[in-house]
């Protein structure tokens, strides 16, 4: 079947497209993944083959923008500790124990203006939050306006601003381990990491020592590296961190809206027409 087969749709990164797979299918002519993450693609090597390549940034960027905001408002307001007090037998609640922060007015800073974090962005406007955001290029002014959003052109001045940092950039050899030691010093001591990009991003150690000593004040992760976790990892058993298993994208319509997108890049391709979510090899 192998010179049979023209097109790959890539869910969760399967199957592994490699020199040997692509060796063996001499008629393949696009890959089309579910979702806007390519790093588990050699998109050089892949190109190498004369086959093209496509993501589906339009049909998750709501999806992973909710999930970001629901991480943001579940740490600010420690619903997951909230939920184990009130299920459990013997422990006595006294309000003035369990505190969260406040998310109206606070300062949010987003590192990466993409279409998902401007999705947060729009999201975070009606929450009332200041909103700076860094990003490799500065949004148009009317958009800048639209969701009353500043531009950081250096990250560390998004850093010691923000009380909430959310991570939203795609997992290249220049971010990775984007946020670590020195940036999370240069955090506030009140501030909370969100992280919906990839795990590689954070420097997962050092998070570790910022969140055991006081560096940070939380944070919240849908993404780690590996996925999952060893169950004996030192993040699973802080109590000053959420931890959910990259959530991002899984909403049944999302699911439906990836799909149709995949095809559409598939069929564009197939039919030699230009294909609306091409990635092209940095």
């Amino acid at each position: 079947m192998s010179k049979k087969v023209q097109a790959i749709y890539l869910w969760w990164h399967k199957p592994v497209i490699d020199k040997e797979l692509l060796q063996s299918l001499p008629n393949l002519k696009v890959i089309a993944n579910s979702g806007v993450g390519m790093d588990h693609l050699d998109l050089k090597l892949v190109a190498s083959f004369g086959v093209k390549m496509a993501n589906a940034p339009c049909a998750v960027s709501s999806s992973t923008a909710d999930t970001g905001m629901a991480l943001l408002l579940a740490s600010a307001r420690r619903l997951v500790e909230g939920y184990h007090i009130a299920i459990s037998s013997g422990i006595e609640y006294r309000e003035a124990d369990f505190l969260g922060v406040e998310v109206t007015g606070a300062t949010l800073g987003i590192i990466g203006m993409g279409s998902i974090g401007y999705k947060i962005a729009l999201r975070a406007k009606a929450f009332e939050m200041n909103i700076l955001y860094h990003n490799r290029t500065q949004r148009k002014e009317h958009e800048e306006q639209a969701v009353g959003a500043t531009y950081c052109k250096k990250i560390d001045n998004l850093l010691q601003q923000a009380d909430f940092v959310m991570v939203v950039v795609s997992l290249t050899p220049q971010t990775h381990k984007l946020i670590g030691k020195r940036e999370l010093e240069l955090m506030k001591p009140t501030a909370t990491l969100i992280n919906i990009s990839r795990g590689a991003v954070v420097d997962q150690e050092a998070l570790v020592t910022a969140l055991q000593t006081g560096v940070i004040r939380a944070a919240a992760l849908d993404v780690t590296y590996p996925e999952p976790l060893p169950r004996d990892h030192t993040l699973l058993k802080l109590k000053n961190i959420i931890i959910t298993p990259h959530l991002g994208i899984k909403t049944d319509k999302a699911t439906y809206m990836i799909t149709e997108e995949a095809v559409e890049n598939i069929l564009a391709a197939l039919n030699g027409l230009p294909i609306p979510s091409e990635v092209l090899p940095s």
